[in-house]
């Protein structure tokens, strides 16, 4: 492994984790806009204890606790190996697949995808940048 080769993958990593992060507030949004069709507005500290507490945010936790991982690795006191930054990257394209008769992740994302265009893209952007992960 040489030197560049690790630079592109930590780059790699940055890029997919701020676009982890863009996806995963586009998937709030939705569920916040459908949780307050059905029970009415939030305010915004409502809502933090609605995605930590309630069931019909439960199918985001995963996303939300797998953006803290990357983030524990990337600030750790020991720098983070090739093979973890890689590893990171593998478990995001795992993470991150919508199958319609899936898990309820896999499922909830897949509908996420069909509903909104826009998550649609991101979606289709970050697997772009996982090739090969």
């Amino acid at each position: 492994m040489s030197l560049t080769e690790f630079d592109s993958t930590l780059q790699r990593l940055g890029q997919v984790r701020f676009a982890l992060l863009r996806l995963h507030k586009a998937l709030l949004d939705g569920e916040r806009l459908d949780y307050e069709q059905k029970h009415g507005r939030v305010t915004n500290t409502e809502f933090f204890g609605l995605v930590l507490e309630n069931s019909q945010f439960a199918w985001l936790r995963p996303i939300s606790q797998f953006i803290v991982q990357i983030d524990e690795a990337l600030d750790a006191k020991e720098p983070i190996t090739m093979d973890q930054a890689s590893e990171l990257l593998a478990q995001t394209k795992q993470l991150l697949r919508p199958i319609a008769t899936g898990s309820n992740l896999e499922q909830k994302y897949d509908q996420a995808i069909q509903r909104d265009p826009d998550i649609a893209f991101m979606h289709a952007e970050m697997m772009n940048m996982l090739i090969g992960s």
